[in-house]
């Protein structure tokens, strides 16, 4: 089932994925249901495969785009599916039919919605998205957007499935901006119940709120970051919920050589030996998604032992200081994420060398990576995009 890689490729560990889903799981009270986030190509880390390993877990899926929650549709993923970012009303008769939720949050977006629905001869099922504070998309949480949530809600051919806001500073270790959103959003579903509108669905929590503020929870929690094993930030708790980092970065030496006194290394000679040394090069640069803001500064695992980039990381291949490790050859194996003997290289590192953001360099591991999937050490199955199509070229 897997394929010889011999450049680089990521191991996605889905056993770390359900540990991760059953520890936030422990941390929540007895009722409260798990949304997978499985947006970006599940962070980076696959959103089918990665969906269907925590489908026993779960009350719902929640994306970012159209054509992400189409996708998790055709592989056969049923139960729901919750677009979290604003949808172009094109696809709302794709969306019906699949019976896909957008997130709604005005007039525009509720009529096109309606009126698509009736055409249909059925119900289309929606979440109403609040602004409480983060300043992104949502009725505003005062007596005006309750009005306009009534209106909307009053609309043939559609329901509130649900209704949710986002929090802006849950990963901070003051608390009090996080607990004033939660207040707004309860006095907005106040608001709403006196009007006669209850929306059985209430979510706010994310993947810092599951950990720190538990209690926030409601009816569904959407777990992001935290479900791929990474922590939203330094401030947030890390004894409520253990975490498994889900993901690896793998690749081989394609070549080793000896360099002098004097000679430099890689784009614009930021590196130049003052000694003899032993170099390895590594076919992975930042045409892969490896950050090129680790141009000397970050490492490698090689043989158990950690070795120094240097000089600027290039777009295909990057070059590491190996003097200290006289067995390393060709095809000798590399980390670049995760573990190897007794050390390990976590995205928050390469982050915190790198001045980067973790989140993002897992979403940003591009296409030309290959993902093996692996349960039990086994691997199940595996993703590249070798052999893509274009059929009008």
């Amino acid at each position: 089932m897997r394929k010889a890689y011999t450049r680089v490729y990521a191991e996605i560990d889905l056993d770390a994925v359900v540990f991760n889903m059953e520890s936030m799981k422990n941390n929540l009270a007895p009722g409260t249901g798990l949304v997978g986030v499985v947006k970006a190509d599940g962070y980076g880390h696959g959103s089918v495969p990665v969906a269907r390993a925590i489908d026993f877990y779960v009350e719902a899926y929640a994306v970012a785009t159209a054509e992400e929650g189409l996708l998790l549709r055709r592989h056969g993923i049923r139960k729901p599916v919750l677009i979290l970012g604003p949808v172009h009303k094109s696809h709302y008769k794709r969306l019906i039919e699949q019976k896909i939720r957008p997130v709604i949050f005005t007039m525009e977006q509720a009529d096109a919605l309606s009126k698509e629905a009736v055409k249909l001869g059925k119900t289309a099922l929606f979440h109403l998205a609040v602004d409480t504070g983060m300043s992104r998309i949502g009725l505003d949480g005062d007596e005006n957007g309750a009005r306009l949530a009534v209106k909307i809600c009053n609309l043939p051919g559609i329901r509130a499935e649900g209704i949710f806001t986002h929090f802006a500073r849950a990963d901070e270790s003051d608390k009090s901006w996080a607990k004033a959103q939660l207040d707004s959003f309860m006095h907005f579903l106040d608001l709403l119940e006196s009007q006669g509108v209850q929306i059985p669905i209430r979510h706010c929590a994310n993947s810092a709120a599951i950990i720190d503020l538990p209690g926030t929870s409601l009816s569904w929690a959407r777990a992001g970051i935290s479900m791929y094993g990474m922590y939203p930030s330094d401030e947030v708790a890390k004894e409520p919920v253990p975490l498994q980092p889900a993901m690896s970065l793998k690749s081989f030496v394609t070549y080793v050589k000896e360099i002098g006194p004097g000679r430099q290394v890689s784009y614009g000679g930021t590196f130049v030996a003052k000694t003899p040394m032993r170099i390895a090069t590594i076919p992975v640069g930042y045409g892969d998604g490896y950050p090129r803001n680790l141009s000397g500064r970050g490492y490698v695992l090689i043989q158990g032992r950690r070795a120094p980039i240097l000089g600027r990381v290039c777009m295909d291949q990057l070059m590491v200081d190996v003097s200290g490790i006289p067995e390393v050859d060709m095809d000798t194996g590399v980390t670049l994420i995760g573990k190897d003997g007794q050390e390990e290289i976590r995205v928050e590192d390469l982050a915190e060398w790198g001045g980067g953001f973790h989140y993002e360099i897992v979403c940003d591991i591009g296409k030309r990576v290959p993902r093996v999937y692996l349960r039990g050490g086994e691997v199940v199955g595996s993703k590249d995009y070798f052999e893509d199509e274009y059929p009008e070229f």
